[in-house]
């Protein structure tokens, strides 16, 4: 295999764009993207394109990354349409990865998109609802209480919250933590959807959602693309692009009935391929579709022992200007959650964190950043995860 660098980044901000098309959001992206990698789109030869709703949320369906690149500039060009619940950005990322490292092309672009704001608030919970087994709908709303809650995969969040506090010392005072933390971060990135100043108790005192969360510990629904150019490292400084290497890229899939396998077998397995440790990562983005799972995250990983992850949190060491800090972008609850762009997006952050690009939230002295991105739901546990790793 070949090394792979990303080349250029690009995103568009994150929040409620209802009076904008995919395509619109699409362009935009894609055009910071190739002006970062001071490239132009006829250099590109493969496209994967990642989209999760669009067919219940607008209608599209079959083709639609064909239809999102109109105005782009990547007409015509051989394109690959990627789904994966929440882990199709960083599953169209390996994909592209995957392209550029076999030698099949020389340049990739990976392009998500996201349209989940909709007169209809209906329509985004159905889309949610969707990434369930569709055969075993019933029984797994009725396993999970749904019923009332109206949002499926916050009562999913709420259960592994429950489960976490009760094999760890955390209390649904670190979850509103979180949230605070988070939110800080999101203050600090111009694209973020949210972001400033929380209280503890203006985050417990939230309205309930499910289980121990409020609305502030859930990310909302977005609109938004983001865009990764990938190439050779050869490519990249004839272009005289400032590339970060792909160090290690995995896509996993989880077993129904297991919980908490999937995440650490796919770090592990990325680790071995980066040749590094979760010791040596400096900077993290992780799925904190709500606030519980970046505690949850963070032993997976391994950057922490079992149980120790609250400490690390109530120490303020993934916070910026921690030892380690968690989603200095903002993470989900903050930065926003358009599906098909979020796991690109995460990759967007850690590409300018390792650039030292991010002024007031950058990460002192990042080398090494890892981004993980989780999706869907088998039972137990979440049915994708994605692990990233990159080098400065």
């Amino acid at each position: 295999m070949r090394e792979v660098v990303i080349a250029g980044v690009g995103m568009t901000s994150f929040g409620r764009h209802m009076d904008r098309t995919y395509s619109s959001l699409v362009a935009e992206s894609v055009h910071e993207a190739l002006a970062d990698a001071r490239t132009a789109p006829d250099q590109i030869q493969m496209v994967y394109y990642s989209n999760s709703a669009a067919g219940l949320m607008t209608g599209q369906e079959s083709v639609r990354g064909q239809h999102a690149v109109r105005g782009s500039g990547l007409e015509g060009i051989t394109l690959i349409n990627v789904e994966n619940a929440c882990a199709s950005g960083s599953t169209a990322l390996n994909q592209a990865w995957l392209a550029v490292a076999s030698g099949q092309v020389d340049t990739a672009i990976a392009v998500g998109a996201e349209k989940l704001v909709h007169p209809d608030k209906k329509r985004a919970m159905e889309f949610m609802k969707s990434a369930l087994d569709q055969d075993r709908l019933e029984d797994i709303v009725a396993d999970l209480g749904s019923a009332g809650s109206g949002s499926v995969f916050m009562d999913i969040y709420a259960r592994f919250a429950n489960w976490y506090m009760e094999r760890s010392d955390a209390t649904v005072e670190d979850f509103a933590r979180i949230a605070v933390k988070n939110h800080a971060h999101g203050a600090l990135n111009p694209k973020a959807q949210y972001g400033g100043k929380l209280t503890l108790d203006e985050v417990l005192g939230g309205r309930p959602v499910s289980g121990p969360l409020t609305v502030p510990m859930c990310a909302p629904m977005s609109d938004g693309s983001a865009s990764v150019v990938l190439t050779t490292a050869e490519r990249a400084k004839k272009w005289d692009a400032q590339a970060v290497k792909v160090l290690g890229t995995v896509v996993a899939a989880s077993r129904p009935g297991e919980y908490g396998a999937m995440v650490p077998a796919a770090a592990e397995r990325a680790y071995e391929m980066a040749g590094v440790g979760p010791t040596d990562i400096d900077v993290v983005e992780c799925h904190d579709a709500a606030s519980p799972a970046e505690l949850i995250v963070m032993e997976e990983l391994g950057i922490c022992g079992a149980g120790e992850a609250p400490a690390l949190l109530r120490a303020g060491e993934t916070a910026l200007g921690g030892r380690i800090p968690f989603n200095p972008s903002g993470g989900l609850g903050s930065k926003g959650h358009p599906v098909g762009a979020t796991g690109l997006a995460q990759v967007v952050e850690l590409a300018d964190q390792l650039r030292q690009r991010c002024g007031d939230r950058q990460v002192a002295g990042a080398r090494l950043g890892l981004a993980e991105n989780a999706g869907g739901y088998t039972g137990p546990d979440a049915a994708a995860a994605t692990i990233t790793i990159l080098e400065a």
